[in-house]
Order: C-alpha cells, then sequence, then structure tokens
C-alpha cells in the first residue's frame, strides 16, 4: 500500500542532469601596447627595481657582498651592517612598518604598489615586452595562435620562450645569490662544480619565475595574490582609484569625429574598447570598481589618447574618488590618513634610533647549574660561569671583563678575550668572593665587558653569585 505523502523519485529527477563545471576554463588574454603618462612612470619605478634586484650582489661593502645572507653562519649582512639571529626582533619591527606604509598608501592611493612595484607585474611587463618583440602586436599574436605550425611560427615561439627562460633563469640564480656568494655560484655554474642545493634552488626559482610572469600573469593577481582578497576592508570613498566617468561617458556608443556628442545623445565614450584590450588581467573598467584592477592606469593612458583623437577633454578614465564622482571634494587628510602617518612617524623614528644605538656586541652569561658553588680550603666561595662573547663588528678587537655586584669578587683564569671580526666564542671562568662578605645566599654579580680599542662597544649583563646557606 502506497502512502499519498512519498513521492516517487523518479519523477523529479529529469532523465538527464547538466554537468557543472565549478572552475572557469582560462581565457588568454591578448593585451595591446600602449604609451603614455603613466606608462612611462611605470618605466620610473619598474626598470630601477629591476637594476637593482640584479646588480646589488655583485657590489661589494667592507669585503663583501652589500646584501648577503649567509645562513649557514647565521649572518645576514645588509648594505654595510650585519645583523645576527639576536636582532630578529629589528626585522619584525622593520616588517611591521612595511606593511603599515602599504596599508597607508592603499587607504590613500588604491593599488598603486600593485601597478608599479609588484615584482609580479615588473617581472610580467618584462614578460610582454618580450612576447611582443617576438611575434608582434595583438593582433599579430592572436592570427599567429590561431595558424597552424610553420617555421616561423616555430622560431617565434621557440625565440620567446627562450627568452623568457633566460630572464627567469637570471632572476633565479640572483635571488639565490643573495644567499650563497654570487661571483662563487656564477663560478659554479659555469663550470659544473656548484652543489646540488645550489641547483636545485635556482631551478626551482628559474621555473617559478618563467611560469607566474609568462604562463600564469593575471592568475596571480586575481587568485594567489591575496591582497587583492583584503583591500577591500582598506578602501573608503576618499581612496584613489581608477574609475570611469559614467555620467559623462554614458551613453555609449561610435561616432565620426565631426558628430557632436551632445546633439547625438550620446556621452563621451565611443565603445572603441581600447581600455578593455590594454588591461593586463582582462577586465572592463566600465563595468565600476573591481577587486582585479591593479591600478596600473594602462586604461588612462589608452583612453586619454582616443579622447586626443576625438578632439574631447582627458580624463573620462582617470585616477579619481567614489566621492568625487558622485560630484563631492576628495578629503586627502582624513583621521584614517592622520593616523598612518603618525603612527609609522613614530615607528620610524623608533627603529632608526634602534639602528644606530645598535652596538655589535653579545654577551651571555650562564651560571653552572650542576655546582651551585664550590668552597675553597681558605673559606671562600667560587661560582663557575660560562661566558658566550659575540662580537658582532667587521673588526677583530680584544676584550676585558670586569665585575661589579659583589665587593672584592674577582675572576680566577684570563680576563682578556680576544675575538676576531664576526666571530662567537664561549670561555669558562671561576669567580672568587670571601663568605663573609656575602649578606645573602644570592647576590646579584654583573658582568661587563669593554674593547680595549673601542670603549665605546661594551655590553653588560647580569647573574647569580651563590653561597651556602
Amino acid at each position: 500500500m502506497s502512502d499519498p505523502d512519498l513521492i516517487d523519485i523518479q519523477e523529479v529527477v529529469p532523465a538527464e542532469v547538466a554537468e557543472l563545471d565549478l572552475y572557469q576554463k582560462r581565457e588568454k588574454i591578448y593585451t595591446r601596447k600602449i604609451e603614455g603618462f603613466y606608462q612611462r612612470l611605470r618605466m620610473f619605478t619598474g626598470w630601477p627595481l629591476l637594476l637593482g634586484y640584479y646588480c646589488v650582489p655583485w657590489i661589494s661593502l667592507n669585503g663583501r657582498q652589500a646584501v648577503w645572507f649567509d645562513l649557514p653562519e647565521r649572518e645576514f649582512h645588509i648594505l654595510g651592517l650585519t645583523f645576527w639571529p639576536q636582532d630578529f626582533p629589528l626585522l619584525a619591527f622593520l616588517l611591521i612598518i612595511a606593511a603599515f606604509s602599504l596599508f597607508a598608501v592603499t587607504v590613500s592611493a588604491g593599488r598603486l604598489w600593485c601597478g608599479y612595484t609588484c615584482p609580479q607585474t615588473v617581472w610580467t611587463s618584462v614578460f610582454m615586452w618580450v612576447e611582443q618583440k617576438f611575434e608582434g602586436t595583438r593582433n599579430q599574436r592572436m592570427k599567429l595562435d590561431k595558424q597552424p605550425w610553420s617555421f616561423n611560427k616555430a622560431w617565434r615561439k621557440i625565440g620567446k620562450h627562450a627568452t623568457w627562460l633566460f630572464i627567469a633563469f637570471m632572476t633565479g640564480m640572483t635571488f639565490v645569490g643573495y644567499f650563497y656568494p654570487v661571483r662563487d655560484l656564477v663560478f659554479e655554474l659555469a663550470t659544473f662544480s656548484t652543489g646540488k642545493w645550489q641547483i636545485l634552488w635556482t631551478l626551482f626559482f628559474t621555473l617559478a619565475t618563467y611560469t607566474n610572469a609568462g604562463w600564469m600573469r593575471e592568475q596571480v593577481c586575481k587568485y594567489m595574490c591575496p591582497y587583492a582578497r583584503f583591500q577591500s576592508v582598506m578602501f573608503d570613498p576618499d581612496t584613489l582609484i581608477v574609475s570611469y566617468d559614467a555620467d559623462r561617458g554614458d551613453p555609449r556608443g561610435s561616432r565620426k569625429k565631426s558628430v557632436d556628442p551632445a546633439e547625438a545623445g550620446l556621452g563621451d565614450c565611443i565603445d572603441c574598447e581600447l581600455c578593455v584590450q590594454v588591461c593586463p588581467t582582462g577586465i572592463d573598467i566600465r563595468n565600476g570598481l573591481q577587486y582585479e584592477c591593479i591600478g596600473c592606469a594602462l586604461c588612462v593612458d589608452a583612453c586619454n589618447s582616443v579622447m586626443r583623437k576625438m578632439g574631447y577633454a582627458p580624463g573620462l578614465v582617470r585616477y579619481t574618488s567614489e566621492r568625487e564622482l558622485e560630484g563631492g571634494k576628495t578629503h586627502w587628510l582624513r583621521p584614517r590618513i592622520i593616523g598612518y602617518i603618525v603612527m609609522l612617524t613614530v615607528m620610524v623614528s623608533v627603529f632608526s634610533y634602534n639602528i644606530a644605538s645598535r652596538v655589535p656586541l653579545e654577551l651571555t652569561v650562564i651560571r653552572d647549574r650542576n655546582n651551585l658553588y664550590v668552597e675553597t680550603g681558605d673559606g671562600g666561595i667560587e661560582n663557575i660561569y660560562r661566558l658566550h662573547i659575540v662580537n658582532m663588528d667587521h673588526s677583530p678587537h680584544s676584550f676585558v671583563l670586569q665585575l661589579d655586584g659583589v665587593p672584592g669578587a674577582e675572576v680566577r683564569g684570563a680576563t682578556r678575550y680576544d675575538l676576531a671580526g664576526s666571530e662567537d666564542r664561549e670561555f669558562t671562568l671561576r669567580v672568587y668572593a670571601d663568605k663573609e662578605v656575602l649578606s645573602a645566599p644570592s647576590t646579584d654579580l654583573s658582568f661587563e665587558i669593554v674593547a680595549e680599542d673601542m670603549p665605546s662597544l661594551r655590553a653588560v649583563t647580569e647573574s647569580r653569585f651563590m653561597k651556602p646557606l
């Protein structure tokens, strides 16, 4: 007996179920080359970064690379300064300053970092320039990809990818050169005598550069970069963004140059779609603010070139703010900006003071925990300590040890220690004191080392001196 409330599932499910693809297939973006003010500006931001990246490891300061992260020796040489793992708080502080600087720029000027100085953008621009040199303009590249394989197509494709691989290899080798002496690395790679780890990391970063800048391109910005996802949290109506002025441009439509758009009932946008063709992420800026927009201003230069040809005023697509598009005026000095400026000023000042007052010397004293004390035959007390001295200076120094805190305390053994530049050593010493001068079972004892040739190079630390109850 059937229940009338139960529905036969065969009556509900159709005979054919459509397949839903949750992953959109990538459509290749063919960008058009464009010249303009903002693209010249990008040249002055991108090329110095590239030259600095490739050239800095080859510059020598104080007999070593200007920037060298010597991981086996746990030394980080940056522009004449040597940092050790003990200086990690300074690195963390520097990263915080960089993050706040990025936030401040984003709040005031949008994604300028992405459009002008991001490594992904800079290297992708170089790869796209190489592609244009080998395969031609946008229309020529589209036509070439549709053609069957021929000698002409093969040599252009092979030449492009070979140049990409060369740039990627130079990028990967240079990156490894920041962690391994770059001159030794180049010589060893040229003579096939380098170690497996140097080869592995060079190939890894070569492949990463070739893939990200050559093949993935906008996919990195759209789907892999976290900055694109949380940038909207920092935007406000006064943030400077690349926008299309819909009130001026709509309704869109093609027309002859001699036609008055007002009489034809049209806006200034001639619907040429040049702004779409030059966009490296393939978006239409006329659809409003989109997270894929990296603020590169290619669409601004493209639209301005069309406006000049049509005899219209430039700025249909421009850097502006939502408040300005709505007829208001952009507020540059607002509470968020002032707050960022104040915090950055304070943090940079504190960081600069710490760097300027940083003493390239560290002293660590650890008391022997196995024997709290040793009673000597003359009624005195000895404590055993282990000194760890790190000379973070490039020059060798002789350090003299001094004690303070326990009356009459003296070192049984050497009190002068010679250390070479960037050397750390451990010393064991015995400290003797008369039992009668110690009023408590535990007394604070101060250790100080001073460089004989540089009195300002000194370090102080404290420990405890123990005696019987």
